[in-house]
């Protein structure tokens, strides 16, 4: 391990222990997930404190690595038997939790209804879980309102959240925006005005009348109710979106950028670096996922490759060779003649790799690298794994 490996271990042990809350973000497929629990079952190991990993993953794959069954809305124990088969000794607890959407908003719901006849009415509605489901990307809103009640519960030293797979990163972070837009919208005034007036214009009435018949005379009644009832909660749901955009920019909160080194997740890991520096978010680190070792660029890889395609024409060694893994000799030849030829496409592979860091790097205050692992993470020792590329194993 080079100087520069155990001072980013270093950097990134001690970033997380002066933080509360770690927003784990980047483009789907870079592996957030497993990032994001790697972290949390590293640092329960190594910094101590209760650790909470909120995943709004729906693959649910976190779960299913963490050993853990079926998840409902709340917190789960990893339990410390876990860790204990898995070779490691916890010094604090980690905890993970599944973000539930319909548990969520029928939480914001009590929370902001003015009253008990106004909180069940919304409830009852028809259209209620329908239009929420589908509600300014309710997914990306309820993430951020669940971080905000974790860290106002003081319950735990550390919240790691592994944001929702998107298109666009910042779907997440603009999430509360949208909502505080959203009350003020010509949309809401659409929808509620047939509810709210019995007025219509000439012009409108052939359309509820169409409505009415294709859909249901109750459809657009129900519609336009839902959303008069909602505006009531305005005040709430505003007020609310405010304090999660502060905690956004907290400084016990920090972004924790997730990419691989390809080119498309490279640039989108670079543009949202980016955006959060505009929005004075702060950025903490980088992590860049199934890196290719920087040992395959040096000459000596490249002098090893040339050997083993000389030894792939001598009859002799693989003869030896044959015997000792006990394969036909002509099929170790052809291996490693394949192995030889193509080091040169992984050099260039690993060649580009290394510009596109530095390219990043440039606009992180610090990078971690968690190499190409040889199979899929599927359980806690795997992440740990990671986890130890990651933050080190936590031994002084």
């Amino acid at each position: 391990m080079t100087a520069g490996e155990r001072a980013a271990r270093r950097e990134l042990a001690e970033l997380l222990s002066a933080k509360e809350m770690v927003v784990v973000c980047g483009s789907g497929g870079t592996g957030k997930t497993t990032i994001a629990a790697a972290l949390g079952a590293q640092a329960a190991i190594t910094l101590g404190g209760r650790v909470l990993v909120l995943t709004v993953d729906p693959a649910r794959r976190l779960a299913a690595a963490l050993g853990l069954g079926p998840m409902g809305h709340g917190a789960v124990r990893v339990p410390a038997a876990a860790f204990a088969e898995a070779g490691a000794e916890c010094r604090g607890e980690l905890w993970v939790a599944m973000l539930d959407t319909k548990a969520g908003w029928d939480e914001l719901i009590r929370r902001h209804a003015p009253d008990a006849a106004l909180r069940d009415k919304v409830l009852a509605n028809p259209l209620y879980r329908n239009i929420t489901g589908r509600f300014v990307n309710s997914h990306d809103y309820l993430a951020m309102e669940q971080l905000y009640d974790l860290h106002a519960s003081g319950r735990y030293d550390l919240v790691i959240i592994d944001t929702p797979p998107s298109r666009n990163a910042l779907d997440l972070l603009d999430a509360p925006g949208r909502m505080k837009e959203f009350f003020g919208s010509r949309l809401l005034k659409w929808l509620t005005v047939p509810y709210r007036s019995r007025l219509f214009t000439m012009a409108s009435k052939p359309f509820y009348q169409v409505a009415d018949r294709i859909l249901g005379s109750r459809f657009l009644q129900d519609i336009a109710e839902f959303f008069v009832l909602f505006q009531t909660m305005e005040r709430g749901f505003v007020a609310r979106a405010k304090e999660v955009e502060r905690l956004l920019t907290d400084d016990g909160t920090t972004f924790v950028v997730v990419s691989t080194l390809e080119a498309a997740p490279a640039r989108e890991a670079r543009y949202l670096a980016e955006e959060l520096r505009l929005r004075k978010m702060p950025l903490g680190a980088l992590v860049l996922n199934r890196t290719l070792p920087p040992e395959v660029r040096q000459p000596a890889a490249a002098k090893a490759a040339s050997k083993l395609r000389e030894a792939a024409a001598d009859t002799r060694l693989l003869d030896e060779l044959g015997a000792t893994v006990h394969a036909d000799p002509q099929a170790v030849g052809h291996v490693l003649g394949e192995v030889a030829s193509r080091f040169r496409d992984v050099t260039v592979v690993a060649g580009r790799e290394a510009e596109r860091r530095r390219e990043l790097e440039v606009v992180v205050p610090l990078t971690a690298v968690v190499p190409a692992m040889a199979n899929d993470v599927r359980d806690l020792p795997g992440l740990i794994a990671i986890g130890e590329h990651l933050l080190g194993s936590g031994s002084r």
